[in-house]
């Protein structure tokens, strides 16, 4: 266990703002983690678990504690015929292991390459691309009660999850701090290349093998989006609304070029980012606070915006969006005040 003092979050953020944690926790093991919430070591409240920061804005400094956990480790649990069990400390970088899993041969993830973040954050978050979702091949979450140190187990049912949801992000939010998820992937591969891009992509490098669809992943999302090393930002900033299909066919008779997905029997999902894009956001700069010129989902910190400044911004396109379509655009990124 390390503890800092008046930290510095810059490094702790892919949007780069350059705020500061009255303390920061970095934790190796399960052990430190109980002490913590056993009240064996006094911790300033509120408290907030920190994973890569690739999916989080903070808006100001953090008076509270910190936690960074930092639990290692891939292995294989199980093998058998046809499927692996896997699993990953919660402060593996995911692409890591993305590419650790296809390196191995094991196949379900791969679609799910390039994402930003650390493993801990994926079950939480329930990240998704390309016709993936990571409850896809989750088979249980590790975690520590923030109430009483406990180890608890989460199956996959138990996790309620959802559209870039679960569990941990609403009735369970702040009571559980995952240590290592596992997950159940195939042997024989089967490609997953529904999504048009990825399958003209991975067209273009040949036979479709495990490697070659990671590539064309990969491929699209270097073309698409903002490496957060040369500017800051924190991905996709607002999730993709889901609509009734009542909804749905008004846009579409209003406006006949709208991107409409089914997602359920009775709703349909469009895409955020065409919203935003038909309100002339794309490339448009408030000083710093910008939306990026190649992807409207993503909105990006040209250098010394803070985090206000982000926030400010993406409330104005929130309100263009509901203005013109009726839609009302919800936050991916976790705001933190």
């Amino acid at each position: 266990m390390r503890i800092c003092r008046n930290t510095s979050l810059k490094p702790f953020n892919t949007f780069g703002l350059d705020y500061r944690a009255g303390t920061m926790i970095h934790l190796r093991t399960e052990k430190e983690v109980k002490a913590i919430f056993k009240e064996e070591l006094s911790c300033k409240k509120p408290l907030l678990v920190l994973g890569g920061g690739s999916n989080i804005l903070f808006t100001g400094d953090f008076k509270g504690t910190i936690l960074l956990p930092e639990f290692g480790g891939m292995r294989i649990e199980e093998q058998k015929d046809e499927h692996v069990i896997v699993s990953a400390g919660a402060g593996i970088k995911w692409d890591r292991f993305a590419e650790w899993c296809v390196d191995m041969g094991f196949s379900g993830i791969e679609n799910l390459s390039g994402i930003p973040g650390n493993v801990g954050a994926v079950p939480v978050q329930n990240i998704g691309a390309y016709g993936t979702e990571a409850k896809d091949s989750i088979i249980k979450i590790r975690t520590i009660s923030t109430y009483n140190g406990r180890v608890r187990i989460f199956n996959n049912d138990e996790c309620n999850f959802g559209y870039r949801t679960s569990i941990f992000k609403s009735t369970e939010k702040g009571k559980y701090l995952v240590t290592r998820v596992y997950f159940r992937l195939e042997l024989n591969f089967n490609p997953n290349l529904n999504y048009g891009s990825l399958k003209e992509e991975a067209g273009k490098l040949g036979r479709s093998t495990l490697k070659n669809v990671r590539s064309a992943v990969l491929n699209i999302m270097h073309r698409k989006l903002p490496d957060p090393e040369v500017i800051g930002n924190g991905g996709s900033f607002f999730k993709n609304p889901v609509v009734s299909n009542t909804t749905a066919e008004k846009l579409i008779k209003a406006y006949p070029g709208i991107p409409v997905y089914d997602d359920l029997s009775v709703w349909k999902k469009l895409a955020a980012g065409w919203l935003v894009e038909q309100c002339g956001w794309k490339g448009k700069r408030a000083g710093d606070a910008g939306v990026h010129e190649k992807q409207a989902l993503v909105l990006v910190n040209h250098g010394n915006a803070s985090g206000k400044d982000i926030l400010n911004l993406s409330e104005k396109i929130r309100k263009s969006v509901r203005e013109k379509f009726g839609v009302n655009l919800e936050n991916e990124v976790e705001i933190v005040d």
